[in-house]
């Protein structure tokens, strides 16, 4: 919020009450603006980081549901593994036609119907896949289940920017995609747990009969009562919600318009919609998303079935996928924490990527060691997840006004979901147990994310620097009109 020379003691933070550029609205206390944010966080994130969890066990279930005779049953034993591949990647087909119309068409709503419309689709669509009983109906489910998600992951960003600053964004995002590394390990533990149980006659080397469709109820019914209840309980935008009262709101506001400025109501801007889509920096962004993604559909849909070829039988390969999506979580709050604190993302996310890269080198030539190997699904979790986390809460500032933010994010994100497409074709059955082909991909993409990141990074600090010797530099906590020309205007500025 403010530059180290700019920041007031804590002293006067906790006793001066400002006002704005012309003398009227009060600014909040520092301790009004806590007591504010520690009020949304207690709303806001448990309501969010629930549903992404359910939204992420649901997207990713097919990775479990594989050890468990789904591909036996539904598609013929698959045994090239093609079939499974393209089940896997249905998802992510509607997921990318769906992003960026429907997150620039959530402005037109109140947030707590599109998003809790938005878990209840997803919510049916996955329970709906217990009921599945041949390759046409699974494409069917998942595609289904992309269309309503498409409606959720990329609004979520631009529904953070209406209450949190530029500072605090960074944990607030790692927090709920943390959630994506804890569905992770949930999944593994649910999928172990069901595979104990065993529902159905007992088949060789798989389990009960029907532990997949189990499974599919277990994570796709929440998601349908969390979808209800969001629809009553998370705070719509900070002018119109009743969770805040009148001061509340009143802050709210001044905050979601520091170093930008905010639509008020369901506005959509629709020069700044065309200037996103000839924004080359959006387009480097999805370079980057599609190597991450590329490696973190490889890892959702994969990593049980690569981590049996360390050779572990099915249901300690379940469990042992938990730690390192445990250590994941852990490494994204403790990086994105650090993010906020010293107000960079580029080499963050840089060296999240290369974290990534390094342990798709160790997979590739380390092919004995088990231990060294198992190391490498840490660092290839760590790395991915860690990189994806940033990179969102990076643009959900850096694009200045609210529509363009609506419009770029859902953009760089579907652009990096193509490489979830891919993730989902470079490990058939047949390059088992090795997997160079997708190993190398992985790393070569993850690579290039590293390369990419840099060349952003350098970018903003240049544009920053430039405007500052232009136009001197802005007070980081005043209102910027980002109206007419997003984050082009002169008083922006950038995190690096």
């Amino acid at each position: 919020m403010f530059d180290e020379e700019k920041r007031p003691s804590s002293d006067e933070k906790e006793t001066k009450s400002t006002s704005d550029a012309d003398g009227n609205k009060p600014i909040a206390t520092s301790d009004e603006e806590k007591r504010l944010v520690r009020k949304l966080d207690r709303r806001i994130l448990p309501i969010t980081c629930l549903l992404y969890l359910f939204a992420y066990l649901d997207r990713t279930n097919l990775g479990n549901a594989r050890l468990q005779g789904l591909a036996e049953e539904n598609l013929g034993g698959d045994p090239t593994g093609i079939l499974f591949d393209w089940v896997n990647s249905a998802f992510f087909f509607s997921y990318i036609i769906c992003q960026v119309p429907a997150t620039i068409t959530s402005k037109l709503f109140p947030p707590s119907y599109w998003i809790a419309g938005a878990a209840i689709g997803w919510g049916t669509c996955s329970t709906l896949m217990a009921t599945t009983f041949n390759f046409g109906s699974l494409m069917a489910a998942r595609i289904g289940l992309g269309v309503f998600e498409a409606g959720f992951g990329p609004a979520i960003p631009l529904y953070f920017s209406f209450f949190y600053t530029r500072t605090e964004m960074g944990l607030r995002m790692a927090y709920w995609f943390g959630f994506a590394a804890v569905a992770g390990a949930f999944g593994g533990l649910v999928a172990f747990g069901v595979q104990q149980v065993g529902y159905g006659p007992y088949l060789a080397g798989v389990g009960g009969e029907w532990d997949w469709k189990v499974l599919f109820l277990i994570e796709g019914i929440p998601a349908l009562l969390l979808g209800v209840l969001t629809f009553f309980a998370l705070p719509d935008r900070p002018e119109s919600t009743r969770y805040l009262n009148a001061r509340e709101r009143e802050i709210a506001m001044e905050r979601m318009n520091r170093g930008t400025s905010a639509d008020v109501g369901a506005v959509i801007n629709k020069e700044h919609i065309i200037i996103a889509l000839l924004d080359w920096r959006i387009y480097t962004g999805g370079m980057i998303y599609f190597g991450v993604n590329c490696a973190l559909a490889s890892i959702s849909a994969f990593l049980p079935t690569i981590i049996k070829t360390f050779g572990y039988t099915n249901a300690l390969a379940q469990l042992l996928t938990v730690p390192p999506y445990a250590v994941a979580a852990i490494v994204l709050c403790l990086t994105s924490y650090t993010s906020d604190r010293i107000q960079n993302r580029g080499l963050a996310v840089a060296g999240a990527c290369a974290v990534g890269a390094i342990g798709y080198l160790l997979l590739l030539t380390v092919p004995s060691n088990v231990h060294v190997r198992y190391f490498a699904v840490f660092c290839i979790t760590s790395g991915t997840y860690t990189s994806i986390g940033l990179i969102i809460a990076w643009f959900a500032h850096n694009l200045g006004s609210e529509t363009k933010k609506a419009t770029g994010i859902p953009m760089f994100m579907a652009i990096g979901q193509c490489g979830s497409i891919l993730g989902s074709h470079i490990y058939p059955s047949t390059d088992g147990p090795r997997y160079i082909r997708g190993f190398a991909v992985s790393c070569g993409l993850e690579a290039f994310a590293t390369v990419c990141a840099l060349v952003l990074w350098v970018s903003y600090t240049y544009d920053n620097a430039k405007r500052d010797r232009e136009h001197g530099r802005p007070d980081p906590g005043a209102n910027v009109d980002t109206s007419e020309l997003a984050d082009k205007a002169p008083m922006f500025r950038y995190m690096a």
